[in-house]
């Protein structure tokens, strides 16, 4: 799975990038390489629909890779209301037009109860309810690239994962008050799928109070 995008990216360096070793151990060599996480997308044979083939993903929000890997993209963003039902042939179309030699950059973001940068659901972690405080919010913010693979035809999509506290945000009125527009117009099966629902009002209370 990892052997064009070691070779392509490693170019003449030597040691676990430039090996022969398996594909797992090419995709932990670059996972350690690289600062963001990473997908590989390479589409099917047959139907020309993109699928999760592998990856290294150390910091995720709450899913779980390997339950993804192996499958097709609608399966991936079944989760998500509506996505598929809107956007799933445009995003198959737009993947499979990128051009090598640039990148398609986006963000993501999400608020959670805990500053930890691996949220993998099997830790744990708290989730948002209220009453809550400043310090116990923290937005993550996901910076994501999507770059296209020319000799495999597939699309490699990196993620960095930033993490910064409710109390940093509220010192910036501008962006409290986008946060809290994002949170009053959300779709609840949205902010469901988010974990925001059960908080939005303690959320909008703490938001409103820097404006």
């Amino acid at each position: 799975g990892c052997r064009e995008e070691t070779q392509q990216r490693a170019g003449s360096e030597t040691g676990p990038l430039a090996s022969d070793a398996d594909a797992f151990a090419r995709c932990l060599a670059l996972g350690e390489a690289w600062e963001p996480d990473y997908l590989l997308l390479k589409p099917d044979a047959a139907t020309g629909r993109f699928h999760l083939v592998g990856g290294c993903v150390c910091f995720p929000s709450s899913w779980r890779f390997e339950e993804k890997v192996g499958q097709p993209l609608e399966a991936i963003h079944a989760p998500v209301p509506r996505l598929n039902e809107e956007l799933a042939s445009p995003i198959h179309n737009f993947l499979s037009r990128l051009k090598p030699g640039s990148a398609w950059c986006r963000a993501n973001w999400g608020l959670s109860a805990s500053p930890e940068l691996n949220q993998h659901p099997d830790r744990g972690l708290p989730k948002l309810r209220p009453p809550l405080l400043d310090d116990e919010v923290w937005l993550r913010i996901e910076d994501q690239a999507l770059v296209a693979l020319p000799a495999s035809g597939g699309v490699l999509f990196g993620i960095r994962m930033t993490v910064i506290p409710l109390a940093e945000v509220k010192r910036h009125p501008a962006a409290a008050r986008g946060l809290a527009r994002a949170l009053r117009t959300m779709p609840d099966a949205m902010l469901e799928y988010k974990s925001l629902l059960a908080a939005k009002g303690e959320l909008l209370r703490l938001l409103v109070s820097a404006t």
